[in-house]
């Protein structure tokens, strides 16, 4: 049984988007209200938060399969050319004996952007249906994609890395390639779809 908390909208309080600050909700007629401290502007909900997520994540999903598709990088080596996309290097680490590396680039490139999606997709859409469906579990899911999601780009700080070191050691030559930039654009969509998401629709079926 999900336990009764004071309910801030219908004490007239709200709350600061940018810094967090606890106050009086403005009056229904007032415009472009701002918070006393930062001055960002002051809304009850994020504005158009179910839109704004559905839109980040139509865009993440597209970006997806050309990030898996194609290369993310280019090795070039006195024993010849290679082009690595994301899970032909998993592979490529995997039979090399890489594989806690392998394991670390698996979750965070391909497990953990999956996972936030479907995560995303479920909270937008129980939130649209009104379903008072485990509101605080699906309020933890949100604080648990919001943190990790982040750790996606792990890929790749990899790349970036691996291009400058061996540039500096004039042994090989390593080319990032249009997978990479995809597969970022993925990354940063989902963040913003994170961000966009408002959790505390998922208790507004409970307050009214």
């Amino acid at each position: 049984m999900e336990m009764q908390l004071p309910i801030a909208s219908l004490a007239g309080l709200t709350s600061c988007h940018s810094c967090q600050l606890l106050l009086h909700r403005p009056p229904d007629g007032a415009a472009h209200a701002e918070c006393p401290r930062c001055g960002a502007t002051l809304h009850m909900r994020k504005p158009r938060s179910l839109a704004r997520t559905w839109a980040f994540l139509v865009a993440s999903v597209i970006f997806y399969f050309p990030a898996m598709a194609l290369p993310i990088m280019t090795t070039t080596t006195f024993q010849g050319t290679r082009h690595d996309t994301i899970l032909s290097g998993i592979y490529y680490l995997l039979t090399t004996g890489m594989w806690p590396l392998a394991a670390i680039v698996f979750f965070a490139s391909v497990v953990v952007p999956i996972l936030k999606i479907i995560i995303l997709i479920m909270l937008v859409f129980t939130v649209q249906r009104g379903s008072d469906w485990r509101r605080r579990d699906r309020t933890r899911l949100y604080r648990l994609t919001e943190a990790v999601g982040r750790w996606s780009m792990v890929d790749i700080y990899v790349v970036t890395i691996l291009v400058a070191l061996v540039r500096l050691q004039g042994l090989a030559f390593i080319e990032a390639e249009p997978g990479a930039v995809f597969f970022a654009c993925v990354v940063v969509l989902t963040m913003f779809a994170a961000k966009s998401f408002d959790p505390r629709l998922i208790w507004d079926k409970q307050e009214r």
